[in-house]
């Protein structure tokens, strides 16, 4: 850089901190019910779409692939189980990156928050109790599987 470029950097750098300085000074309102509401629903979204394809992977293709597993391996029914579950985990986790996109598409935006209000604990907790939420009701609706495999059950039950 050219010295007056260095000296016109210099001043806005110089300018900057002292902006940044006379924020720190400042007493921040805590977020509004709203801004947690969005804070809320920004953090559930994506973790429902986690949940949910988590437990149906788990519970589609879990079985199938402990069986596998575990006949390849000569392993117990136990550590299956949790092979069964890593693998689940694995494959649920890899497509977090498309659930996330799916989840802005949908117009989820980022709230619109200050560095201090977001660090906040009113705001941390809105954060995780909607990751918690999320991924419990994800849970819940991703066990839609298990509706099927009643009625081959029942019908092993009646051959028999």
């Amino acid at each position: 850089l050219h010295s007056t470029e260095r000296s016109c950097l210099l001043r806005e750098l110089h300018r900057f901190e002292s902006i940044a300085i006379a924020q720190e000074k400042l007493e921040v309102a805590p977020p509004s019910p709203g801004q947690l509401r969005h804070v809320f629903f920004h953090n559930a979204l994506p973790f429902v779409g986690f949940g949910f394809l988590d437990n149906a992977i788990m519970i589609a293709a879990g079985t199938q692939i402990e069986l596998s597993i575990g006949v390849v391996l000569g392993i117990s029914t136990m550590a299956g189980k949790y092979c069964r579950i890593q693998n689940c985990f694995f494959f649920s986790s890899s497509l977090a990156g498309y659930v996330e996109a799916l989840a802005s598409r949908l117009g989820l935006s980022i709230p619109d928050l200050t560095p201090k209000q977001a660090d906040m604990w009113q705001t941390r907790l809105s954060a995780h109790l909607g990751k918690a939420i999320g991924v419990t009701i994800g849970c819940i609706l991703g066990m839609f599987p298990l509706l099927f495999f009643g009625d081959e059950e029942e019908k092993l039950e009646e051959k028999n």
